[in-house]
């Protein structure tokens, strides 16, 4: 075998690797090798061999029965790195802290990964009837206020390169074409925040606003507020705290 093509396999199974921690990462649980074969594609005996050196270096974990497979933790090791490391995340909390403080509801902060959003941070509502979250939570940009904020910030013809015509429907209230999405997000730039009501999870409402630090813009902020709590006095005061705290991120990330 020559050097390139030494290369090649090994870029090859670089490549297999991470798809592979991706279809874990992806779907919570253990699976089959079956199951995992069927998804993935590779031949059964590569992935095999390649499954066995993940749980030898702890990457991927298996059942007691050694059958069935599924994320290891190194994997959160390297994961709680990323965030621990990050510069916005550290510029934020301050600023988190506070806007948790004023609407005392469930607050994110998330960061455009392709067509999705992931949660880089959070801070629970004090209310009992409060919205699941935590962090690296990923949910498709379209159907949230901080994906939403987050596409507003590109153009039209970005957003149909990053998105099909035909969206996935999470709710009765999602948004499902890309040319309707792309019309709300031309609202989205004209009063400055994004809405979502009850388009990613039914019951709640969620008010999204990107941080300007660079554009397009990567990473927003939302609050999250059920149905039954979400007054009009108390959707302005939200309004109100978000524009708040884009204006202090904006200057605790202008170093950035």
């Amino acid at each position: 075998m020559s050097a390139g093509e030494t290369g090649g396999s090994q870029v090859k199974s670089a490549v297999r690797t991470v798809e592979l921690l991706e279809f874990f990462a992806g779907r919570p649980g253990m699976h089959s090798l079956a199951d995992v074969q069927t998804a993935v594609g590779y031949p059964k005996s590569s992935l095999y061999m390649l499954l066995r050196t993940l749980v030898d270096l702890g990457w991927v974990e298996t059942d007691a029965t050694g059958t069935r497979y599924g994320i290891g933790v190194r994997a959160l090791l390297v994961g709680t790195s990323y965030i621990d490391g990050d510069e916005v995340v550290a510029a934020a909390r301050p600023t988190l802290d506070r806007l948790s403080d004023d609407t005392t509801e469930t607050i994110h902060l998330a960061r455009l990964d392709g067509t999705n959003v992931v949660y880089l941070a959070t801070r629970q509502s004090e209310h009992y009837l409060r919205p699941f979250t935590r962090v690296g939570r990923r949910l498709p940009a379209h159907s949230t206020s901080l994906g939403k904020a987050l596409l507003a910030t590109c153009t039209d013809d970005q957003v149909r390169k990053l998105l099909p015509e035909r969206l996935d429907r999470l709710t009765e209230h999602t948004i499902t074409d890309r040319e309707r999405l792309i019309e709300e997000l031309h609202q989205v730039r004209e009063r400055g925040y994004a809405i979502d009501r009850e388009e990613n999870t039914l019951g709640l409402s969620c008010f999204g606003i990107a941080i300007p630090y660079r554009t397009p813009a990567r990473d927003a902020i939302s609050c999250s507020v059920p149905v039954a709590r979400l007054t009009p006095a108390h959707e302005q005061l939200v309004k109100e705290a978000l524009f708040d705290a884009r204006d202090r991120l904006a200057l605790a990330t202008r170093h950035l």
